[in-house]
């Protein structure tokens, strides 16, 4: 991947879309609140994103940021699975199949559960989270329940088939499109910035969780660098500037801030 550069003349349409949901508590959602006995629920929606070029008449350009996960995990993992992530995209008219590139914040379950139908993509991967999840500690207790491993051998095999972009730090992934490594949440978590007609957009992804997570400095619950979380914060801020837009990646806020698209009402919003 070539180093990365800002285009804010490259205007992109940023969108979210929700395929499933789940109700944990302030314990479970940030860290250092386990055991709390004022606990309440929480509500944690998932997300699948899009950025599309202004003006654009297929969809052989457009971006997908993630990719969800399907009903049957959703069942093992006790989630509110709504409709399949893929499915949630062709409700806002993405001609899935035609989809060139697919970015990967990393590789926990709700981000890469629903790669089969991006026939034609290429996925933009960190390389040190690929190396993470293939290496000696991916299976020890605490870490083996974040990922499915037949999501991680499918991009093994997508490697052998010529279809990993490797990234190795912040890149340029199209014009006015780029990633940003982050990590914190994980060792290859990386932040997507897009330049829109409204200023950029920083999708900050499982870097924050909820706007209180950078709005107040409170880290998520799931850390694998509490340090690097943190630091995460700060990038995004950099990243956004005084201009921008940060984007939290699991908030219900997100459908009630940005403007519902047209006859999806609570599946897909506008954000730029």
């Amino acid at each position: 991947m070539p180093d990365v550069r800002t285009d804010d003349d490259a205007i992109h349409e940023v969108y979210a879309c929700k395929f499933a949901e789940h109700t944990g508590t302030r314990g479970h959602y940030f860290y250092g609140n386990a055991g709390d006995p004022h606990d309440a629920p929480v509500d944690l929606d998932f997300f699948v994103w899009l950025i599309r070029p202004a003006g654009a008449t297929d969809d052989t350009e457009s971006i997908v940021v993630d990719a969800g996960f399907c009903a049957d995990v959703a069942a093992r993992r006790n989630r509110r699975h709504l409709r399949r992530p893929t499915d949630a995209l062709a409700e806002l008219g993405v001609a899935v199949r035609d989809v060139r590139t697919v970015i990967l914040s990393h590789l926990h379950y709700d981000h890469v559960g629903d790669l089969a139908p991006f026939e034609l993509a290429r996925f933009v991967l960190q390389e040190r989270e690929m190396a993470f999840w293939t290496g000696r500690f991916a299976g020890r207790r605490e870490y083996r329940g974040l990922v499915e491993a037949d999501d991680v051998a499918g991009l093994v095999r997508a490697n052998f088939d010529g279809r990993v972009a490797w990234v190795d730090g912040d890149a340029e992934i199209a014009p006015g499109v780029s990633v940003h490594l982050v990590g914190g949440h994980s060792p290859g978590l990386q932040a997507v910035r897009v330049a829109t007609a409204s200023g950029p957009v920083v999708l900050a992804l499982d870097a924050a969780h909820f706007w209180s997570n950078i709005e107040g400095d409170l880290p998520f619950g799931i850390v694998h660098d509490l340090a690097g979380m943190y630091a995460a914060f700060d990038r995004l801020r950099e990243l956004a500037g005084a201009e921008g837009t940060i984007v939290p990646g699991h908030d219900p806020a997100v459908l009630a801030r940005y403007p519902a698209v047209e006859g999806l009402q609570g599946v897909a919003v506008r954000i730029a």
